[in-house]
Formats: C-alpha cells, structure tokens, sequence
C-alpha cells in the first residue's frame, strides 16, 4: 500500500491509499473553493447522560446530485469533484460538511473505489483489504489526536437508509467521548466480569454462538453470527476469533482473510429478498474500544473489548421497510419482525458460491 497525503482548494486533508507502490498522486484540486466554515458543537443531555451533535451548517450538503455531477467520483477535464486525480483506488478526506468538527470532533469520507456504479460488495478481494488497511491506517491517526476518545468506521448503504449520495463510499467518525452503544456493552462486560470472577463477555458470546443454530459463515479466523436478540430483521455480527480491542490489533492472518469473508456477507444481503428487488440497504459498523481512559467503566480495560462489526439492514421483507416507531424511537425498545434463526437460515440459503 502506498499512501500520498494532499490538500484540496479549501485547507481540507485528501489521503489517497493505492495499490501500487510506484503511483504518483500529484493532480492539484482546481476548484475556487473558500476555508470550510463550521458550527458543529457537542452538547450534554443531562437527562439521558449522552451527547448530541448540533451541526446546522449539514442543511446545505449536496443531496442526491446525478451522476455526472457526483462529487465522489474522480476529476475529469472540466468537471472538478472532490477527488482533483482522474484515478484512484481508495480516497479518504475531511468532511465537507462535518457532522463533528474543531475540538468536537473530525469525520472523514472513505471512497471505496471510482467507479460509480459499483458497491463495496464489487469490489476485488485485494481492494477490499485495500479498504481495511485505510480504515486502520485512519484509526491510527485519529486516535492519537488529543480530544479523540473513540473511532468510528462505517457504510451507509441505500437511499432507504438516508445516503445522499450514490457513489460507494463511508465514514470515519472521529468523537470526543465514548459512545453511549460502546459505553453500555462496557458496562454489561464489567457487572459480567464482576458476577464471573473475571470471565470476557465477548468471548462467552462467542462461544455461545458458536454451539447455536445462529451462525451464517466460519473460517478460521472469523465468526458471523445473528445475534440471540437481534434488533434488525436481518443482523450479522462479524467478529474475529482472537478477541483483540481494535483494527489496529488484528493480526495478518485476520487480514488476510477478511476481505473474502466480509465480500461473502456483502453478497448474500443482496440475495436475501431475490434477484429482482434492488440492493439490499443496509449499515456496516465497526465497534471498537475508545481510546480514552475507562475509569466510568469500573473493573474492565480496553483489551476486554472485543473488535467487531455489525452488518444489519432495515428491510424486513419485499418491498417493506421496518420503521423506528413508537417503542425503538420513543423507549428504545426495539420489536423484531423476524426471528433471529429464521434469518440465519436464509442468510446460509443464499451462500453466493
């Protein structure tokens, strides 16, 4: 992997991460572009005890442009995009509209390839570990910023599930305190550390699962399973089998395995309803120990954390969506339409080999 650091019209960083060693990334973004202009603060609820985002300068981001306007897709000729190169393999640069920035935060766009049309699950087994080496490149240098405390790597996939712009591409979160889905999975591992006598939570997870009818795909070194008390219709947690705290933990045989693994998740979400419904939307996210220190979370440290990511969609059969209503939305109680077995076994019904 090689990577070329640059800077686009506006101040903002562009990194591009390539494939062969002897690329050379020197095109110069041509655009009459002014410094980036943000209000993003973070404000406490001191009901809930979380924090939220006030970022009203995001009501102006391009929304669903055509395609031949797309801003993700490489510069040619005259149409100048967010990427000043005619070519890439994978691009990662600062948010032009941030939901987190300043000492709030940083978020960061990750192109998964150039070609517009394509999806994460098009991609070639060496691009996809391309992709995981930015994600872990990213994590690298975000959590050695001083307000970073927690590094988010994610896909929105789907107009359904809110992306507003069509090229394959994610997002890198970078946040100043931990999140309230990772802080309650700490406290849950720390009273099950407590009540065991120092047993992993994770780990009794896993083994759990793996003598369930739950599993969807095994290798050697990684397990997807659906979870016991999925929230989504369909939810696939993918996890390494050497629990370790973050990507930068993993090991090369982890690595090395994981883009055919992860491709084969990808592929049969888009066969789960038949070949005649659009793609499958779905959200991939990577949950990982906070970098910050744990004192909130008596009795655990990060490496009791276990790496993962979670792949769920929000269709819950042909044509249906599942909508966040009154008890998800207004109690946080989620109600599943689906059973967890049930969707295990279609997701291993629809194998893509």
């Amino acid at each position: 992997m090689k990577k070329t650091s640059t800077r686009l019209a506006d101040g903002r960083e562009l990194i591009y991460y390539d494939l062969r060693d002897d690329t050379v990334r020197d095109a110069v973004d041509r655009r009459p572009l002014e410094r980036t202009v943000t209000s993003s603060e973070v404000r406490h609820d001191v009901l809930l005890g979380d924090e939220v985002a006030i970022a009203s300068h995001r009501q102006g981001r391009t929304y669903h442009p055509p395609a031949d306007q797309c801003p993700l897709c490489p510069s040619e000729g005259d149409r100048l995009s967010e990427i000043p190169d005619s070519s890439y393999d994978v691009v990662v640069f600062e948010n032009r509209f941030p939901s987190l920035a300043g000492d709030s935060g940083r978020c960061e766009v990750v192109c998964f390839t150039s070609d517009h049309n394509a999806s994460f699950a098009d991609l070639s087994e060496e691009q996809a570990r391309l992709v995981l080496e930015a994600w872990t490149d990213r994590t690298s240098e975000l959590s050695s910023l001083p307000f970073v405390q927690q590094v988010f790597c994610f896909e929105n996939r789907g107009a359904e599930i809110g992306v507003t712009l069509g090229h394959p591409h994610g997002q890198i979160y970078a946040y100043p305190f931990t999140t309230p889905r990772t802080a309650l999975m700490l406290r849950s591992a720390a009273a099950h550390k407590e009540a065991t006598g120092g047993q992993n939570l994770f780990d009794a997870v896993l083994e759990r699962e793996l003598a369930d009818e739950r599993v969807v795909l095994e290798s050697e070194h990684w397990l997807a399973f659906v979870p016991y008390a999925a929230h989504w219709p369909y939810e696939v947690h993918l996890y390494p089998k050497r629990r370790v705290p973050d990507l930068l933990a993993l090991d090369e045989e982890a690595r090395s395995e994981f883009p055919q693994v992860y491709l084969e998740l990808l592929r049969r979400f888009d066969r789960i309803f038949g070949d005649s419904e659009p793609p499958t939307p779905y959200i991939a996210a990577w949950h990982q120990a906070p970098f910050g220190q744990l004192e909130d979370f008596e009795g655990v440290v990060r490496e009791d954390f276990a790496l993962h990511l979670e792949l769920f969609t929000i269709r819950r059969t042909s044509g249906k969506l599942k909508f966040l209503a009154g008890s998800e939305s207004g109690m946080n109680v989620f109600i599943n339409d689906v059973p967890p077995e049930r969707a295990a076994g279609r997701l291993r019904e629809v194998a893509s080999r």
